[in-house]
C-alpha cells in the first residue's frame, strides 16, 4: 500500500510537470497574442517605473500624476526612436531590393576577377574537385538570378496590410495606454490583491523563476543589447569611411550577427576582405581588418565588464539551446533560447525538478530490481 502511495504521488508530480510544460508552450504564447496591449503596457510600465519613484521622492509629485506625465514621455521617445530605425531601415530595405539587380552584376564582375587569378590554381586541381567548384557556382549562379527575378516583384507596400483594420489599431493603442498607466499607478495594490489571492507555494515557485529569468535576461541580453549598440555604431563609422553603400543596414546586420554565440563581426568581415584582397583592392580589405580589430578590442574591453567572461553556461550547451530555439521558432528561437536554456539550468540546480526526478529515479530502480532473477 505504501508503495502504491508513492507511485501515485509520482504521478501527480509528472502529470502536474508535463501540463506546465505543454501550458508554458502552447497555451502561455496564445495568452501573451490574445493580451498583448496588456503586455505592452506592463513592459512600458517596468520601463517607467523608476523615474516614477525618482519623482515621487525627490520632486514629491504624485504617483497617479507622474505616471501619466512619465508613461506620455516614455511611449514618445519609443515611438519616436522606433519611427526613425524603421524608416532608415526601411528605405535602406527598398533601396537594396531595387539596387539589387547592379550589386548581383558587381558582384559577378568580382567573381570573374577572382577567377581569372585562381585559373591556374583551378587547371592543376582534380578532375573531381573542378566538377564540384562548377556545380557550385552554377548552384549559386542559379540562387541568385532567382532572388533578382523574386525581388523585381516585391513591393514594400505589402508590410501595410498588417494594418488594415485602423479601429483595432486605436483600440490596441488606447488599452496599452491605460493599461501601463493604472500598471504604475495602481501597482501596490494590483501587487497585494495577486499576492491575497496566489496560493503561497505557487508565489515561491513563481518568485524563484522571476529571479532566476531577471538575472538571466540582465546579465545576457541588456549587456549584449549595449555591446551590439556600440559595435554597430562603429562599423556604420567604418563603413561610412569606406563608402560602403547601405552602410547602416549592413552594420547593423553584422553586429546581429556578433550578438549571437559562435558568430562574429569575422564572420562578414573576414570573407569580405578575402574577396577585396583576391579582386586587388588592398587598401578596403586593410581598412576592413581594422575596423574588425577595433570591433574586437571594444568587445573585449566591454564584455567582462557588462556581462562577464561567459554567459554562465557551457559551449556544448549553449549550441544545443541555439539549435533547439531555432528548431522551434527560428531566428527568434535562435536569440532566446539561450537565456531560456540558463533559466532552466539554474532552477535546475535551485532543485526546481527534484521532485519528478526523484519520481524517476524510484521506478526505474524498481523495474531493475523486478527484473532481477
Amino acid at each position: 500500500m505504501k508503495k502504491f502511495l508513492i507511485y501515485i504521488k509520482i504521478l501527480v508530480n509528472v502529470l502536474l510537470f508535463v501540463l506546465a510544460v505543454l501550458a508554458v508552450i502552447f497555451i502561455v504564447p496564445k495568452l501573451l497574442s490574445f493580451f498583448m496591449p496588456f503586455v505592452i503596457g506592463f513592459i512600458v510600465s517596468v520601463i517607467a517605473n523608476p523615474l516614477v519613484r525618482f519623482l515621487e521622492k525627490k520632486v514629491k509629485i504624485l504617483r497617479k500624476h507622474s505616471s501619466a506625465i512619465i508613461i506620455v514621455l516614455v511611449i514618445a521617445a519609443v515611438v519616436g526612436a522606433l519611427y526613425a530605425l524603421i524608416s532608415v531601415l526601411v528605405n535602406e530595405v527598398s533601396n537594396l531590393v531595387q539596387d539589387f539587380p547592379n550589386i548581383y552584376k558587381g558582384l559577378e564582375a568580382q567573381f570573374q576577377t577572382i577567377s581569372q587569378k585562381l585559373s591556374k590554381i583551378y587547371e592543376i586541381l582534380p578532375d573531381n574537385i573542378t566538377v564540384k567548384l562548377d556545380e557550385l557556382g552554377t548552384n549559386i549562379t542559379d540562387i541568385a538570378s532567382k532572388f533578382v527575378a523574386d525581388s523585381s516583384k516585391f513591393n514594400i507596400s505589402d508590410a501595410g496590410d498588417y494594418a488594415k483594420n485602423l479601429m483595432d489599431l486605436l483600440l490596441y493603442a488606447i488599452v496599452t495606454i491605460m493599461s501601463a498607466y493604472f500598471f504604475i499607478a495602481e501597482r501596490d495594490n494590483l501587487a497585494a490583491t495577486v499576492h491575497r489571492l496566489t496560493p503561497a507555494s505557487f508565489i515561491k515557485s513563481y518568485n524563484l523563476i522571476v529571479s532566476n529569468f531577471k538575472m538571466a535576461v540582465g546579465g545576457y541580453f541588456k549587456a549584449q543589447f549595449k555591446i551590439m549598440l556600440v559595435l554597430t555604431v562603429i562599423l556604420f563609422a567604418g563603413f561610412e569611411i569606406l563608402r560602403v553603400n547601405y552602410s547602416f543596414l549592413l552594420a547593423l546586420l553584422t553586429a546581429f550577427l556578433d550578438f549571437l554565440p559562435f558568430f562574429g563581426t569575422g564572420a562578414v568581415i573576414w570573407p569580405w576582405a578575402l574577396i577585396e584582397i583576391l579582386t586587388g583592392n588592398y587598401f578596403k580589405a586593410v581598412m576592413l581588418v581594422i575596423i574588425y580589430l577595433v570591433c574586437t578590442i571594444v568587445k573585449q574591453v566591454l564584455q567582462p565588464k557588462m556581462v562577464g567572461d561567459s554567459i554562465g553556461i557551457s559551449p556544448f550547451a549553449t549550441l544545443v539551446f541555439m539549435f533547439i530555439g531555432y528548431r522551434v521558432s527560428g531566428v527568434l528561437g535562435l536569440i532566446i533560447g539561450i537565456p531560456i536554456g540558463m533559466v532552466l539550468i539554474n532552477l535546475f540546480k535551485a532543485g526546481m525538478f527534484d521532485g519528478v526526478i526523484k519520481g524517476f529515479k524510484i521506478i526505474i530502480h524498481d523495474i531493475n530490481e523486478f527484473r532481477k532473477l
